[in-house]
């Protein structure tokens, strides 16, 4: 049995346990789905939903969202905040639309919770961005300007009478807030996308390891105890993409996300004034997050901690955290004297790409295995977006999910190893550094901007 994270504990029952179906045969399919998480179940659906004759597999090695779609830290954010990066990598013209797709997913994904009975727990009630130290102040301003350039800024200031209310911390000094946000528990909508696809006829086996793809027309997906011959495949494993396709391995990085969780706390929650589901993001390079659960738990997470030599999924994704100390300082800076009870703690691979957004396409050999990957740490609202591009280009559509700007781009690399992990490392130190001397209130050292400099091509996650 793999590693059970935080959120499956309140989900996975022992029906579930027995009722998981592990592929033991020879079975054909029109389209097979390696990975049951949030982007293979949105595939499925979507291309259910298009073409119900299809017949569509999903296999996972594991139960379904027992990766990072079942461990993220639940928060829903678009991509206003990047929308500089966006602009850089995609032109003006795109960076609107994309803007505009993340935050229009975010409604779509409720009114689909709704329409389906998926309950998981999903608040929209906005998020915030916030300056939690003085070298942070304005940090979100640049952005922002250009959002009401061009008229897509749904941001608005939180007045300082309220700020310390609303985020619940006066480490907060400046804060954001948009309405286009909220949070989920990421494994009650993984487990409600899979009955989901399942009643719309996709056959989903869980426990069931890919063993090799062997590409052709068809594919043949071999796993441990059957196998699945498929016209077409979607790659949709993320931070286990390196694994399977030696060609994407400097094209992504795997760093872990952090988190901790309190035992039940609602009234000193509501004392502190966080009895909504907004998160809260600051606004340094490795962003603290935190959030309130419904049963009245404050999530607080951390991106930015381990990197995986080579890409390798070790068993150190796969357990408690081994930066719990890391974690408390950054409970203790935002609430400090808290006396909180920690329930536990536990972490999960992030796929880091090097523009920081996640990538779409087809294998440019056999034209029929398709993949995404790249989330970056911000995946639970994109994902719906990716399952829209993969289920477009699996059914062959001319439009604008098949001619999507993350489609077929030429993707730019790390550097490989084994110098790649190593200067990350360093590059990690050096933003730990200059973030502790500025929460200090002290001017970092040269060499520590210096190498916070290498955080866009390097280093820098968030943490969905």
């Amino acid at each position: 049995m793999r590693f059970v994270p935080f959120w499956f504990d309140q989900v996975i029952s022992a029906a579930d346990l027995e009722s998981a179906v592990e592929l033991k045969a020879n079975i054909t399919a029109d389209v097979c789905i390696i990975g049951g998480g949030f982007t293979g179940l949105w595939s499925a659906i979507q291309i259910k939903q298009q073409a119900p004759e299809h017949n569509v597999v999903v296999i996972d090695k594991g139960l379904c969202g027992q990766g990072a779609s079942g461990r993220n830290g639940g928060a829903m954010l678009t991509w206003s905040t990047k929308f500089l990066s966006l602009e850089k990598f995609f032109g003006t013209a795109n960076a609107v639309k994309l803007v505009k797709q993340s935050e229009q997913a975010v409604y779509d994904i409720q009114t689909f919770c709704k329409t389906h009975d998926i309950e998981c727990e999903l608040r929209l009630d906005g998020a915030f961005y916030t300056a939690s130290n003085r070298a942070q102040l304005n940090a979100l301003a640049p952005v922002m300007s250009h959002l009401d350039l061009h008229g897509i800024n749904q941001w608005q200031d939180v007045d300082d009478s309220q700020l310390q209310n609303k985020t619940g911390s006066s480490a907060n000094l400046q804060a954001a807030f948009t309405q286009a946000a909220g949070s989920i528990q990421p494994a009650k909508l993984v487990r409600g996308l899979k009955r989901v696809a399942q009643k719309l006829g996709v056959k989903v086996y869980e426990n069931t390891n890919m063993t090799s793809l062997l590409e052709g027309q068809p594919s043949t997906v071999t796993t441990d105890s059957g196998q699945v011959v498929a016209d077409k495949v979607i790659l949709a494993v993320n931070a286990w993409l390196p694994k399977l396709f030696k060609q994407f391995n400097n094209k992504v990085v795997l760093v872990s996300s952090d988190m901790v969780i309190t035992k039940p706390m609602p009234q000193k929650l509501k004392a502190l004034g966080l009895d909504h589901g907004a998160p809260v993001i600051d606004s340094r390079i490795f962003v603290n997050y935190y959030r309130t659960t419904q049963d009245g738990r404050l999530m607080l997470g951390k991106g930015g901690n381990h990197f995986s030599f080579n890409n390798k999924v070790t068993d150190k994704f796969d357990k408690e955290s081994d930066y719990k100390s890391i974690l408390d300082n950054s409970l203790t800076h935002f609430f400090q004297n808290h006396q909180f009870e920690i329930e536990r703690t536990w972490t999960g691979p992030s796929d880091r790409s090097v523009t920081g957004f996640p990538f779409f396409g087809v294998m440019p050999t056999t034209k029929n295995i398709f993949y995404g990957a790249g989330y970056s740490g911000n995946g639970i609202v994109q994902s719906y977006l990716g399952g829209k591009i993969l289920s477009s280009l699996v059914l062959d559509k001319t439009d604008k999910w098949s001619h999507h700007p993350m489609v077929d781009n030429q993707l730019a690399s790390f550097p490989p190893e084994p110098f790649r992990t190593p200067g990350a490392f360093i590059v990690r130190n050096g933003i730990r550094r200059k973030e502790r001397a500025e929460d200090r209130g002290l001017k970092p050292n040269r060499l520590d901007n210096w190498l916070a400099k290498f955080s866009g091509s390097a280093a820098k996650v968030d943490m969905n």
